[in-house]
């Protein structure tokens, strides 16, 4: 190889990651060296307007995404940088898109996959270099940093979208449609011998034909790749108690995370998370085989996961619940081979407390408990349809950039709905990546003969984007946007009284809605101590009565269609 294409990573000492300038730089020089099988472009800017840029590799120069699509071909999809602290995968994926321009075994092996990339997904975070944000990592010399340009860490942002990145993604998601995604990162946390441990979409969670394939076939035969690399991985060491001896269990990965995301689309997800405590060149190498052993799986079966994910989407809609919570069944173990160090408790230098640490002079390898296995907790019955009012645009925006259908009204009609009343919600009481996100919800369905307004959206299902639209409009979905705090100007009424008025006419309302008496004596005998307060019993008797009812407060604004509608 000229040095002319050595990476930065290559010419280095085995302890420096490429700046992003110079990554892009030579992708952009490779795109034109090599134009007949790689394009390489901006998709968009981040929050701190800097571009953000994708490639496409394909092995026939066809770079049209609804030409690969019509013709049926496996997509596989690298996303690095999302975390630049982590940059491996963007040293990795300069290697290997050097490697199929030069080699041209690797682009015969390839076949008609198509290999789309973002070499550095979060440029703002990649461009605010430095040494000292990684407490606990092990090299490079110089490194990126976790937020992007407006303080978000973008491996929470995928269904709120708040930040520019976040759509730009998105688009180039939507538009590729991959089959399989690896997005890189490096962990935290125990310390142990394996270099690459991984993170799937939950299978359980992704579930049907494409969950199955992932279970038995998929990931059976990445983890025999890497032993046969020299590179023996591990599920992602999320440890059940204290120490990984004691069991560990998949990691959940809600809709907010990369995996999570792809899931919404049926696309299996792999988050490789390389050991912290490792040599930065260990854990580029582990990364390196982690890409190119899920690649090569893509190229051998993509026809059989694009058909899994096929009849997956056809399934959605007429289900006949859909799973929107879950919980590790913690009933079910298997077992897993693992090498690690024992683990000592020691008296801390610090203070009167105990410290664990791991003892790298006593290495073991022993099978542990691994719970693989999870269960749903809440679900929803498909509707036919949802109606969202357009006083919700910020929703419809998100929707049809993941390809969503929005069918708007025409005229002005009532249409029978199902409307789901929030009893009860409970906000985390800190911010989360800007959002105080509803935690428990308490809700009851009513029907509701809804005065749809011409503009409003109706949202049918029956499509490929089922599964995204059910999961972010119901609003128990783990990461609904109900959860993110759309919705959330319904959960205040507008109006309210005057104590001194209010004492009188709250004995009229007593006395003329029996329903609004019985309910408040329940209150009074189940809180007697709030009953000798002046303020909570006119509160209660105000929210209560419906002499006083604000229909609006506290119903969520997604309306569920169960009947046919006339068009």
């Amino acid at each position: 190889m000229t040095p002319d294409w050595q990476t930065p990573f290559e010419r280095g000492n085995g302890n420096q990651t490429t700046a992003w300038a110079d990554c892009i730089a030579f992708h952009q020089r490779l795109a034109q060296a090599f134009p007949q099988w790689l394009s390489f472009g901006e998709i968009g800017r981040s929050d701190g307007g800097v571009p953000i840029h994708a490639g496409v590799f394909s092995s026939d120069g066809v770079f049209d995404p609804e030409r690969v699509k019509a013709a049926g071909r496996a997509v596989f999809f690298n996303n690095n940088g999302i975390h630049p602290g982590e940059p491996e995968g963007i040293d990795a994926c300069m290697a290997l898109l050097r490697d199929l321009c030069l080699d041209e075994a690797r682009r015969r092996a390839l076949g008609d996959t198509v290999l789309v990339y973002i070499p550095a997904y979060n440029v703002d975070g990649l461009l605010d270099r430095g040494d000292t944000s990684r407490v606990n990592q092990v090299g490079p010399e110089q490194f990126g940093f976790r937020g992007n340009a407006r303080h978000l860490d973008l491996n929470r942002d995928f269904v709120k979208a708040a930040s520019r990145n976040a759509w730009a993604f998105s688009r180039f998601f939507t538009a590729w449609d991959p089959d399989v995604m690896v997005d890189t990162h490096t962990s935290n946390g125990a310390d142990y011998q394996h270099v690459v441990t991984l993170i799937p979409t939950q299978p359980d969670k992704l579930g049907g034909a494409t969950g199955a394939l992932l279970r038995q076939r998929m990931l059976p035969a990445l983890y025999a790749a890497m032993a046969a690399r020299g590179e023996p991985m591990c599920p992602y060491v999320n440890t059940v108690k204290d120490t990984p001896e004691e069991g560990i269990a998949d990691f959940l990965d809600t809709p907010r995370f990369s995996t999570g995301y792809a899931a919404l689309h049926h696309c299996i997800g792999f988050m490789p998370e390389t050991h912290m405590l490792k040599t930065f060149a260990q854990r580029y190498h582990g990364t390196r085989a982690l890409v190119d052993s899920a690649l090569a799986f893509t190229v051998a079966h993509g026809g059989e996961i694009r058909a899994a994910r096929a009849r997956d989407r056809a399934a959605v809609a007429s289900a006949p619940a859909w799973p929107l919570q879950w919980a590790l069944d913690e009933t079910q173990a298997s077992r897993f081979r693992f090498r690690g160090y024992r683990a000592q408790r020691l008296p801390s230098a610090l203070g009167p407390w105990t410290r664990l640490r791991y003892d790298r002079r006593q290495p073991f390898e022993e099978d542990i408990p691994y719970h693989d296995r999870y269960r749903a907790t809440a679900q929803a019955v498909p509707p036919l349809a949802y109606l969202l009012p357009q006083a919700w645009p910020e929703v419809a925006a998100r929707l049809r950039l993941n390809g969503v259908e929005l069918q708007p009204l025409a005229a002005d009609r009532r249409i029978a709905v199902e409307a789901w009343r929030v009893l009860a919600h409970e906000k985390a009481p800190r911010p989360f990546e800007g959002e105080h996100l509803h935690g428990r919800l308490e809700l009851r369905a009513e029907p509701l003969d809804y005065p749809a307004r011409a503009g409003d959206w109706v949202v049918p299902l029956g499509r490929p984007t089922d599964r995204y639209v059910i999961e972010t409009l119901e609003p128990q979905g783990a990461d609904s946007f109900f959860r993110w705090g759309f919705f959330d100007a319904v959960l205040d009424r507008k109006e309210t009284y005057s104590d001194y008025l209010f004492e009188d006419e709250a004995l009229r309302v007593l006395e003329a809605e029996p329903a609004t008496r019985a309910a408040f004596e329940a209150w009074k005998q189940a809180n007697p101590s709030l009953a000798t307060d002046a303020t909570a019993v006119l509160d209660f008797i105000h929210r209560h009565c419906a002499r006083y009812a604000e229909p609006a407060w506290r119903r969520v604004p997604v309306y569920r269609i169960t009947h046919s509608i006339a068009a």
